[in-house]
């Protein structure tokens, strides 16, 4: 049971490191909270579905799906967030909620209150860890989670455009002096951000097997609790609180038989770092 719990809270939190991912990304370099990101993963998730039924395919989906909240993240980049860069923070914060909101509901008119199914099969072998079954979509998390870390870390770390990313994030004016292309750098920031959102709502939809509208309500008020437990713009910090919440959800209501609601646990620990830790658990003064 330790085990088989151990294994699902790692692919628990391995979902929230994927819808994290974005967040943090976004927020590392325009400072804002794009709390309207878990939209873009409600609507990936439908796209995904949609292209499947029509298809059969899991990777034609996936890469319309991908494409389609690549250019949605950048409308609402080019649209909603830059002319309001010049108010405080907290005007693109009410716009997010309200853009969050706005598309739950267009979701709703569209493709109806109900929860639909994703009978889809990911192409991935399961296995066998000290007599505990891994299934085929599990393993497709953890596989996936691992590849999209990877290639961002190399991304980052590797390339001209990962130096960009850093140096507009450090500071947005100088390094448009120094000759950064600071426009062409944050739009293709929330290509890669809303591409990651739609691989995370296509694995949620898969497996919990159910797309609905309402689906990314609770993980977008709780990826704003991962990014500041994490420390705020921190990538590896967002990570890393991802899959402690996993693990600490898994283990303390599903093991322990803590009595309280699941969804709390996020804020509890915010609470706790924000007491302890200011700046997160890997945040910068």
């Amino acid at each position: 049971m330790f085990i088989e719990q151990f294994l699902n809270g790692l692919g628990a939190g391995a979902m929230y490191a994927l819808i994290t991912l974005g967040l943090a990304l976004i927020y590392g370099v325009m400072k804002i909270l794009h709390v309207a990101h878990a939209s873009v993963y409600t609507a990936g998730a439908y796209m995904g579905l949609y292209i499947f039924l029509s298809t059969g395919s899991v990777l034609i989906a996936v890469i319309v799906s991908m494409a389609f909240c690549s250019v949605l993240g950048v409308l609402i980049e080019r649209y909603i967030y830059y002319p309001l860069l010049k108010y405080p923070p907290y005007v693109p914060l009410i716009s997010s909620i309200a853009l969050l909101i706005a598309i739950e509901e267009f979701c709703r008119l569209v493709a109806g209150p109900e929860v639909r199914t994703f009978p889809a099969a990911l192409p991935f072998p399961s296995a066998v860890v000290c007599g505990v079954t891994i299934s085929s979509t599990l393993m497709a998390v953890y596989c996936l989670t691992v590849i999209i870390l990877i290639a961002l870390w190399l991304l980052m770390t590797k390339t001209e455009l990962g130096l960009a990313m850093r140096a507009v994030a450090q500071d947005m004016e100088t390094a448009a002096s120094l000759g950064v292309n600071t426009q062409r750098t944050v739009a293709l920031t929330f290509v890669i951000g809303s591409a990651i959102a739609a691989i995370a709502g296509i694995l949620m939809g898969i497996y919990y097997n159910q797309v609905y509208p309402m689906m990314g309500e609770v993980p977008a008020y709780k990826t704003l609790a991962l990014i500041v437990v994490g420390g705020m713009g921190s990538v590896p910090g967002a990570v890393l609180a991802s899959l402690l919440l996993g693990l600490g959800e898994t283990f303390l209501i599903g093991y322990a038989n803590i009595p309280l609601p699941r969804d709390a646990l996020a804020f509890i620990a915010m609470i706790v770092i924000l007491m302890w830790k200011p700046t997160g658990l890997l945040g910068k003064r």
